[in-house]
């Protein structure tokens, strides 16, 4: 008999979320679906998710277990309709129906917890180094020159997808779906809006980092080569020419981007990470 903690706001979560769970021996504890909730919950074999409803907060809230770092394995329930939004971004390591039988889903939860065994501490992503940039995603923390960079969590998830690529150029669009995923539905002045909080927090030293290529979006100029000229692609990367120039073409969508595009409210430790869910 395994441990379960079902992450759910159904008001009857044992019949509504997953039926065939009732008719398995395990012990199954339900908790509003929130990462808060695990701070006094005790340790489970595997949690659930609710993901039948409201698919973007669902998405946010797995990223956040699993930045977390907690060691059970999580298992999406979604409904069909659902199945097709789901990505390898949002930190789920399996997915079942809400319709399964009691059969798939007791080999759903083996299988999650038999993986989780095996791999145990494979699963804790490296550390990204560049130069003197070291970004840790296990931790959520990114440091340069052993000074942390204090940032929000788009900020973080923009500077570590940019630094796993480096050298290679991501035009807005790419990067408003890979950072903030198909659920995000504003413009990509957003992006620009971040770049530039990034280039601030790196400092005049290290702001080429983020390299601006023109007429098409940015890229991460390895530490290497920011020490032997930076971007020769263009002006210097976060110098006020290399700006983006179709985003500081009107004042009103200045004061617009940099209010709070995508609703953070300044820096995410890790201790506050789930105050926006």
């Amino acid at each position: 008999m395994s441990s379960l903690l079902l992450l759910t706001n159904a008001l009857q979560p044992s019949t509504e979320v997953l039926p065939a769970l009732g008719l398995l021996l395990h012990s199954v504890r339900v908790a509003p679906a929130e990462a808060s909730a695990l701070l006094d919950a005790p340790s489970a074999d595997v949690i659930l998710v609710d993901g039948r409803r409201d698919l973007p907060q669902v998405r946010s809230l797995c990223q956040v277990l699993r930045s977390t770092g907690t060691g059970s394995p999580l298992l999406l329930v979604v409904t069909e309709g659902g199945l097709t939004a789901l990505t390898a971004e949002w930190g789920f390591d399996d997915v079942v129906l809400d319709t399964a039988g009691p059969a798939e889903v007791e080999a759903r939860l083996r299988l999650a917890i038999g993986r989780r065994s095996r791999t145990g501490a494979d699963d804790i992503p490296p550390e990204i180094r560049n130069g003197d940039l070291s970004i840790d995603e296990a931790a959520y923390s990114a440091k340069l020159r052993g000074r942390a960079l204090d940032l929000t969590f788009k900020e973080f998830e923009l500077l570590k997808y940019l630094a796993q690529h480096p050298g290679r150029v991501f035009s807005r669009a790419q990067l408003l779906q890979e950072v903030w995923g198909y659920d995000y539905f504003g413009g990509t002045r957003t992006v620009d809006v971040h770049v530039r909080r990034l280039r601030a927090k790196l400092g005049p030293e290290h702001e080429s980092l983020i390299g601006t290529v023109r007429n098409v979006g940015y890229r991460f100029v390895a530490m290497e080569n920011e020490r032997a000229g930076g971007d020769s692609s263009g002006p210097r990367a976060g110098s006020r020419e290399a700006a983006d120039r179709p985003a500081a073409s009107g004042a009103a969508g200045e004061k617009e981007g940099d209010g709070d595009p995508d609703g953070e409210r300044g820096p995410l430790p890790l201790s506050h990470a789930t105050a926006g869910i």
